[in-house]
């Protein structure tokens, strides 16, 4: 009679057969892996050498040593830390070498030192060799060109010893590669590390299997499948309506993972109800708070004239400021009144810092310059009062540059004051824009009691004065260059001719198209003044008489 197959004999082998195979897997991938690792360790180390001793070396003279042949005290220094530095970090050798992009296989040594226990003598100065292997020259090309690192790991295996390369490039002042860096390590203990992890892997194979099998068939049904189906089944009902069941999974009986899988699964259903809640509230505080600063970037822009033109009953001159901020609200502003018939004040100042901070700050120096201006004081009895006051209680540090100047209409004298602002840009009648650099005091409200500097000096009709804060040649694009000074001049005498407002936009597009996508990281404020002088009737004027 023929004996019937067992189903869970059947069933045994096939799990012998199943984890025999993944222990297999599993054994070779982690021993690549770790193998892997043990070399990039190794190889790291090689580099960490190779960029100590590019650090050693002064690179503008390494062609000198090989014209020369001349071995002076600094060579000779160089040469004794590479050899305490071979010894001290256990590599076999540490070479500087030349070679040149036309001969790959062809090595010019520079400097060589070699460990004592290799028993082979070091090269000397200007030695050449010609038998690198050939298996090296895509690296060597590829070091030569880029002034960096080999693109691969370079190691090499006998069967004595098992060894990593390093490959460095060394680039002189001008940029140019002019040697090549090779650091030779022994991977001393990765073949013994590599046995002794064969070794515990088929150990804990084999007691994998053994318990497997003792276990599979007891824990499969009572505390794997039903379980699981269990969680899985109360995981979709959740996705489907959120709401919490009494009670708990009998799964959290299990004492095993499945047990805390199932208390996990019941504790996220919690998390996450408290979640969508708090996310709703939050989400209605982000745009409650949107609102506010919306307001407050309104208030903003309302404390700065913003009427054009800004004084339609006054021909003898014509302005026109701007201000983009770079969030919401920002440190940046400009000012201009008359203090009385006849004198006319211009600000530009930019508050230290960005967002609401600086916004209030800003309200605060604005306001304290207008109304020490509007008392009949100097730019630098304004700003010496200003700095007074905003020093007390700034435990924020928060300061302000100020360019201050107070205009004679009828004559068209002035005398300004620049606290480390920005040098304003003149431009005369019939001529170009020009920096007008000069000595500044420092930002108010950095050092108590200081005198501000304040000089006289006088426009002509038909010359114009412009001033902008730091967010104009600071302005930055991806590749993370400066608008500069220099942008900014040429922008500005491309449009001899323009209009305040209309040189304002020029400006703007300009830094725009410069910038690009880049994000904008300051404030933007700029303010153009042309004087006409006493007497001009505007051409529209003109015109209708």
């Amino acid at each position: 009679m023929k004996r019937k197959k067992s189903f869970s004999v059947v069933l045994i082998v096939t799990i012998v057969i199943v984890i025999c195979a993944l222990g297999f897997i599993t054994s070779l991938i982690g021993y690549k892996e770790f193998t892997s690792v043990l070399e990039k360790q190794y190889n790291n180390s090689a580099y960490e050498i190779a960029e100590t001793v590019r650090s050693y070396l002064d690179a503008d003279r390494l062609d000198e040593y090989l014209e020369t042949g001349v071995k002076d005290d600094d060579y000779n220094r160089i040469e004794a830390n590479l050899d305490q530095l071979v010894v001290t970090m256990n590599c076999n050798y540490i070479y500087v070498a030349k070679i040149r992009p036309d001969n790959l296989l062809e090595t010019t040594y520079i400097f060589d030192s070699v460990n004592p226990w290799t028993g082979f003598d070091r090269y000397p100065l200007g030695y050449v060799a010609t038998d690198m292997d050939p298996k090296y020259a895509e690296d060597t090309k590829h070091i030569l060109e880029t002034g960096g690192r080999a693109e691969q790991y370079l190691y090499t295996y006998t069967e004595t010893e098992a060894h990593t390369t390093a490959g460095l490039g060394v680039t002189d002042s001008n940029g140019e590669v002019v040697a090549i860096i090779g650091v030779e390590k022994p991977m001393t203990s990765l073949v013994d590390a590599r046995n002794t992890y064969v070794r515990d892997v088929v150990v804990a194979m084999l007691i994998t299997i053994a318990t497997a099998i003792i276990l599979y068939i007891v824990f499969l049904h009572n505390f794997l499948v039903h379980p699981i189906r269990e969680i899985t089944d109360e995981a979709v009902r959740f996705a489907e309506d959120h709401s919490e069941i009494e009670g708990e999974l009998k799964a959290s009986k299990n004492r095993y993972e499945i047990g805390s899988l199932a208390r996990s699964i019941r504790k996220m259903e919690g998390d996450i109800n408290v979640y969508i809640k708090d996310l709703t509230r939050v989400t209605a505080e982000k745009e409650r708070i949107g609102a506010e600063l919306n307001v407050a970037t309104q208030i903003q822009a309302d404390m700065l004239p913003r009427i054009f033109p800004a004084f339609p009953d006054r021909n003898e001159f014509e302005l026109f400021a701007s201000m983009d901020p770079a969030k919401e609200v920002g440190g940046d502003f400009y000012d201009y009144f008359l203090v009385d018939q006849d004198h006319l004040a211009l600000v530009m100042a930019d508050v230290s810092g960005k967002g609401v901070p600086a916004a209030l700050f800003m309200v605060i120096a604005k306001t304290l310059i207008k109304n020490s201006a509007q008392n009949g004081n100097s730019p630098s009895e304004i700003l010496a009062y200003a700095n007074e006051q905003l020093n007390e209680g700034n435990e924020a540090e928060l300061f302000v540059t100020v360019w201050l100047a107070i205009i004679e209409i009828s004559t068209g004298k002035g005398i300004a004051a620049n606290a480390g602002h920005e040098a304003p840009v003149l431009k005369r009648a019939g001529g170009k824009y020009e920096l007008q650099i000069y000595k500044h005091s420092p930002a108010v409200a950095t050092i108590d009691g200081i005198h501000f500097r304040q000089h006289e000096f006088e426009i002509f009709p038909g010359d114009e004065i412009f001033v902008y804060t730091d967010g104009v040649p600071e302005a930055t694009n991806a590749n993370e260059e400066l608008y500069g000074n220099d942008r900014m001049l040429d922008v500005l005498n491309r449009n001899l001719d323009a209009s305040p407002q209309k040189l304002l936009s020029e400006v703007r597009e300009d830094i725009e198209k410069f910038v690009g996508d880049a994000p904008q990281f300051d404030d933007i404020t700029m303010l153009s003044f042309h004087y006409y002088g006493p007497g001009h009737v505007p051409e529209e004027e003109n015109n209708n008489a």
